[in-house]
């Protein structure tokens, strides 16, 4: 496991459990749930799933096989929101984030399987 592939996953983690914190607390993310045309209820698990990915994430240093699945679940979460993001009609800009997380996680779940 090399030092870039570590950092990208701490990074991404660090990431994902921020996020996932603040879709169950920030009043900003309820909002933004709302514009996207999702439930209370799909925010609070969105938020609940980005924080026990996280957690896979960091457990994916020792066990590599949690770290698949939780980056490759990440994968497909970025790739739905950036699909919402379509449907919602955001920017490019808006939407990149998404995109960018999604490449991020590709990576590491490639890394992950090497690994595993």
């Amino acid at each position: 496991m090399t030092a870039t592939f570590q950092f990208g996953v701490i990074l991404n983690a660090i990431f994902f459990l921020f996020y996932g914190f603040q879709s169950l607390n920030s009043q900003m993310m309820i909002d933004e749930f709302k514009r996207f045309g999702m439930t209370d209820s799909q925010r609070k698990l969105t938020g609940t799933l980005q924080i026990a990915g996280s957690a896979g994430l960091f457990a994916g240093l020792m066990m590599p096989v949690i770290g698949l699945l939780a980056a490759a679940g990440f994968t497909a979460m970025m790739l739905v929101a950036f699909i919402v993001r379509i449907k919602i009609k955001d920017s490019v800009l808006q939407s990149l984030p998404s995109i960018i997380f999604m490449l991020i996680n590709a990576w590491l779940t490639v890394g992950f399987y090497n690994l595993w």
